[in-house]
């Protein structure tokens, strides 16, 4: 739980207000689906136990839809030639009114929940009576399990016009939501939005960001509003003005989006969506905190003074923060100590804290693979191609740097050294966030190397994000982030894909096979298998598929490799040939990453047959076969469509560093711009440089295109 949201642990009556453009689509029509999602929502938290109170909009909006239908209906050809006269609002008050409240009756009934209507108007509230009497009937419907929807009256409000006075004790559905906060008690009022909540700026604005607490002395005067609701009376701005005067009378307001999965139920379990306004808000957030989007700009402008160093500057950064690493590695394995022992207590599965563990040796390691990258060949501002356009005007196609690198990463500390090496070896600016599993570690690994940078670049070239909730904010941030690369489960990679313009690279399974033909010596089959498997069980290159090929159940080969692997402590799995056959447990699916000692054992008839498994269950990471007979190698090789295929050699090579990158910051299963271990190469790309003496285009006229390829020294 965010620690902004705790309040949300004391919430027992809540007041939640749908907006007109939650209610309805952009063509005027009943949003169905959306409410009835909403509707859901309201059903848990009042099977939970919590009184719910829902103040709507959309009522004028329904009626001048089906008003509007009516009248196409009635009218002659000739009617509709002439300029149609605008309905009156109150009359679509009228007929919306009742359509609405149907549509929530037969919502509500279906989830075996009863709803009741209370329609009100602002000079009700003018009498005391009245509002003790709503009092009482509230508490007696919420008594009852019942849930009250109110909405304004506007068929016979005084009001001129729905839309256009704003005068009155409430002025439209968002305060009046805020009024019956007050009146009744609320613990918590809730504002749903067509926008995930409080912009700097108007949303469609990239340069906008999200405001997740709202500090009235921070944030008042500073805000940019865009357009008004387009189908409602008030908009963002009369959102707000209500949850400042309910927060500043002591109830929380979060004003989040109505359009988003399980909004209502995240803010009451504490998750950090949407904009808080509390009057104790200026204790929990400083005014002047670092935001994502300053972070990112911060590493971007970074970048372009590390990338306007000297090569050997660069260089020397990397030799700097390798010394740096061996110089602190007693302080570093104490935190990395203290994360281990924690995941331990906590009972975190042995694969993880397997990944957590900075092993001895492993810094030194760590350190030297830094310096291997160092002394690589500069990768910045090499030029791949040149080629002469016309007489006098030379093109070249140049390396450089892709900007700013976000890279979410679980358990595994080491990563952030490799990643961080790797980026400033490339040029590139960094956000990086760690699993709080290593949260120490990663602290620890983040000081010593920007301490390491010089201050002509400055320590924000490499950010290190802290909180999780901070992750939702970067993503949007497609201006200024160029790549997100995630490492870490199948759930981390996609989710990350499904909330993200940004492209994304990285792999989101490690379900590596290894294919023993009949031609296999098995004595290299048992090394290879045994590596693949044990050598590092948790890691995204293991073998987790072990495929045989039929002729070697009868030869004693198949029977070979199962004790070998028991031997080891395996836990062996079988497909449906494989469990038939040796009495395995079944596989509850091909597709499954053990990430621990155990695999899955299953039998093919030939290497076509295990060519056809692989692309069936594998997910395109690593596969190996281990043969003799070099035609059927050559054949797996050509044919597996993996990142990366081997023959007789185990899959655990499948590492940036033993393939000579220095590192790596994961291995891709993209087809798209890098695939495999990505080390600098495939944090470049590149652009174009065109020196002239003056041509110009002219139509073409007196151009002659000479397209000559160049040498790359000029």
């Amino acid at each position: 739980m965010d620690p902004t949201r705790a309040f949300v642990k004391d919430v027992k009556r809540l007041v939640i207000k749908f907006g007109t453009a939650v209610v309805t689509r952009s063509d005027g029509r009943l949003a169905l689906g959306r409410l009835g999602a909403l509707c859901e929502q309201i059903k848990e938290l009042n099977t939970q136990g919590y009184q719910v109170i829902v103040v709507t909009s959309g009522a004028v909006g329904l009626g001048r839809q089906r008003l509007r239908y009516r009248s196409l209906l009635n009218s002659s050809f000739a009617d509709l030639q002439k300029p149609q006269a605008e309905l009156d609002g109150k009359a679509c008050a009228a007929v919306g009114q009742n359509n609405l409240m149907a549509l929530y009756d037969t919502l509500f009934s279906q989830l075996d929940v009863t709803s009741a209507q209370l329609l009100v108007t602002d000079n009700d509230f003018r009498d005391e009576a009245f509002r003790n009497q709503l009092t009482q009937t509230v508490e007696s419907l919420l008594a009852l399990r019942v849930i009250p929807i109110f909405n304004e009256n506007d068929a016979v409000s005084t009001r001129k016009a729905p839309y256009e006075d704003s005068s009155g004790i409430f002025w439209d559905n968002d305060s009046l939501a805020g009024l019956l906060a007050l009146q009744l008690k609320a613990d918590l009022l809730v504002l749903l939005s067509d926008v995930d909540g409080l912009y700097s700026g108007p949303p469609s604005d990239p340069r906008s960001k999200l405001i997740h607490t709202y500090l009235e002395k921070g944030h008042q005067g500073q805000i940019t509003f865009g357009d008004k609701s387009r189908v409602g009376r008030g908009g963002m701005t009369a959102k707000v003005k209500s949850a400042v005067y309910s927060s500043q009378a002591g109830i929380p307001v979060v004003i989040t989006s109505g359009y988003a999965t399980g909004s209502i139920l995240k803010v009451l379990n504490g998750e950090r969506i949407g904009t808080l306004f509390h009057r104790d808000a200026y204790k929990w957030v400083q005014v002047k905190e670092v935001g994502a989007r300053e972070m990112a700009v911060a590493a971007r402008e970074s970048s372009r003074r590390l990338q306007a160093m000297s090569s050997q500057d660069r260089k020397k950064i990397l030799l700097d923060i390798a010394n740096a690493l061996e110089t602190n590695e007693e302080l570093i394995k104490i935190e990395n100590d203290a994360d281990v022992e924690a995941a331990q207590l906590a009972g975190y599965e042995k694969s993880l804290v397997s990944r957590l563990v900075l092993k001895p040796g492993k810094i030194s390691s760590l350190a030297n693979s830094i310096r291997v990258l160092a002394n690589m060949e500069e990768p910045i501002g090499h030029v791949l191609k040149r080629t002469e356009v016309a007489d006098g005007l030379i093109l070249e196609k140049m390396s450089c740097p892709l900007g700013v690198l976000l890279i979410v990463f679980e358990s595994r500390p080491d990563a952030l050294v490799q990643i961080a090496s790797l980026a400033i070896r490339s040029g590139n600016g960094l956000l990086l966030k760690g699993g709080k599993e290593a949260k120490r570690s990663n602290a620890i690994l983040h000081k010593v190397i920007t301490e390491a940078i010089p201050d002509s670049v400055g320590k924000k070239l490499i950010g290190l994000v802290t909180s999780r909730e901070e992750i939702p904010d970067l993503l949007k941030l497609d201006d200024v982030i160029d790549l997100v690369i995630p490492r870490g489960s199948n759930k981390l990679v996609s989710q990350i894909k499904d909330s993200t313009k940004i492209p994304v690279l990285g792999h989101a399974d490690g379900i590596c096979h290894v294919y023993v033909d009949k031609s296999a010596n098995m004595d290299t089959a048992k090394h290879i298998v045994l590596d693949a498997k044990v050598d590092y069980p948790a890691a995204c290159n293991a073998m987790e598929t072990l495929l045989v090929h039929k002729d070697l159940v009868q030869t004693g080969g198949l029977n070979q490799l199962i004790v070998e692997l028991r031997t080891e402590g395996v836990t062996l799995y079988g497909g449906p040939r494989a469990s038939a056959l040796l009495k395995l447990p079944e596989a509850h699916s091909f597709h499954h990453e053990y990430n621990s000692m155990a695999c899955t054992v299953e039998i093919v008839d030939d290497v076509h047959s295990a060519i056809d498994h692989i692309h069936r269950h594998g997910s395109a990471h690593t596969d190996c076969i281990i043969a003799e007979d070099l035609e059927v190698a050559e054949l797996f090789l050509r044919q597996v469509d993996s990142a990366a295929v081997f023959h007789n050699a185990s899959t655990r090579f499948c590492d940036g560093a033993r393939f000579g990158l220095g590192a790596e910051v994961g291995i891709s299963t993209s087809r798209i711009h890098a695939r495999g271990p990505v080390g600098v190469e495939g944090l470049l790309t590149t652009r174009w440089i065109l020196r002239g003496n003056g041509q110009v285009v002219n139509g073409d006229k007196g151009v002659t295109y000479t397209h000559k390829e160049l040498t790359l020294q000029p």
